[in-house]
């Protein structure tokens, strides 16, 4: 072992270094499949690999620019910017005219907004290079149209324990570092735990392992030493598992309790471990209508103008606009009227098919018109106070109440209003 890979992760180091040697997603790498006529043939195309993290996309990456000898560059989307890009652009056409092929790996290439995506749609479709993006998010929603359709994506799937397990062993004989030192499980229960544990990352399992194996004296590794490793690793954030979940259900709940401090704080949390801004975004628009809706009626307006700059900016200046949105979403005054209501009128509808009144109906023929549609109808706008008491629901239900306004902010003034309106709804 060379001094650079002794001060390498062990995630690194037991990266596999063959197709032979890597574990999991026989969907892609069997016999015929894409990934092994890739391999075998030599020749390699563009592709999304799109997975969990821990699930090798990287790997896979280096692999083909190995098996296929092209010149090839790794990039995370979360340090390179459209620059970077048009260095590994420009050194593809260089190649291309020696006949070199040139691999782009674009990690987490979801950061990426449309104009950074733009800038490789060319070069994907000329040839000067060919693109490898790696996602965690579904590339639907995350890559643009015109790059998807120059790609084949590829779905990689969450690593089952026995491949975890398999890793785990191949690490356990064959890292120098951890043979030298004795590495050893007190028992199997600790062992399987840490697979357990792992959840499909098999990053995170080999990340796990290395702190556990340093703070063990001897190299056997208890079961308190796997505790104290994984305390160690707060800071890990998988976007598809556990802590994802976890980190945006308490920024969510804090928002929900008007706590601007708590809210910031695990907004901060889920941008510095690389959760996706547009994500976020996403999330406070839909919390504006569900939990604050027409109690501060602006909120929904400022929650999708940070999500159309954030699509647009991309980190780091978006995270100040995540910050706006946020403490203003939190310091707003609450309501979920809006929410009932519509889950209210869905359970009604759901259960029921009434006719609907014929005076609402449109009679655009002379036989509608005779059948009686649009007969009767009172127009507000003809009316004192642009409003006349008419029967707008079926006559089943006819004065039942779906929206209920609270006392909060704007909505104080729209629950007066609709009580001044229909007194015989009690609201």
């Amino acid at each position: 072992m060379n001094e650079t890979q002794t001060f390498s992760p062990l995630a690194d180091r037991c990266r596999p270094r063959s197709i032979e040697e890597f574990i999991g997603q026989e969907h892609l790498l069997a016999q015929h499949r894409v990934l092994k006529t890739i391999i075998d043939k030599g020749t390699a195309f563009s592709l999304v690999l799109w997975g969990e993290p821990g699930s090798g996309k990287t790997t896979l990456a280096r692999l083909i620019g190995a098996y296929c000898n092209m010149d090839s560059y790794f990039l995370s989307a979360i340090s390179a910017g459209v620059t970077d890009v048009r260095k590994v652009i420009e050194k593809g056409r260089e190649n291309r005219k020696k006949g070199v092929h040139t691999l782009l790996f674009l990690d987490e290439m979801h950061r990426f907004n449309k104009a950074q995506q733009d800038s490789v749609l060319g070069s994907v479709e000329s040839g000067d290079i060919i693109l490898i993006g790696a996602t965690t998010e579904n590339p639907s929603f995350s890559v643009i149209s015109p790059l998807l359709s120059r790609t084949r994506v590829l779905k990689l799937v969450r690593l089952s324990e026995k491949n975890l397990l398999d890793i785990l062993n191949n690490a356990l004989n064959r890292d120098e570092i951890l043979k030298q030192g004795n590495a050893r499980f007190s028992d199997d229960a600790v062992k399987e735990k840490l697979v357990a544990i792992s959840n499909g990352d098999a990053r995170r399992m080999l990340n796990i392992l290395e702190t556990a194996f340093s703070l063990s004296s001897d190299g056997r590794i208890s079961d308190e030493h796997l505790e104290e490793a994984v305390r160690n690793s707060m800071l890990y954030y998988d976007r598809a598992g556990d802590r994802h979940y976890d980190t945006i259900s308490a920024f969510i709940k804090s928002l929900r309790g008007s706590d601007p401090d708590a809210a910031v704080y695990y907004l901060a949390r889920m941008i510095l471990s690389g959760e996706d801004p547009v994500f976020i975004a996403r999330r406070m628009a839909i919390f504006a209508s569900e939990d604050i809706g027409n109690a501060a009626p602006t909120a929904i307006t400022l929650a999708v103008s940070a999500m159309t700059a954030t699509q647009n900016i991309g980190l780091p200046e978006a995270e100040i606009i995540l910050s706006q949105c946020a403490t203003y979403l939190a310091s707003a005054p609450k309501s979920n009227a809006s929410y009932l209501a519509i889950q209210s009128a869905k359970e009604a509808a759901k259960d029921s098919n009434y006719e609907i009144p014929l005076h609402l109906r449109n009679a655009p023929t002379d036989l509608m018109k005779k059948h009686g549609y649009g007969k009767g109808y009172k127009y507000p706008h003809d009316f004192d106070g642009h409003f006349v008491d008419e029967v707008y629901l079926p006559e089943e239900i006819k004065d039942t109440v779906f929206y209920k306004p609270s006392d909060a902010g704007s909505e104080k003034a729209i629950r007066e209003r609709l009580k001044a309106l229909w007194p015989g709804r009690r609201r």
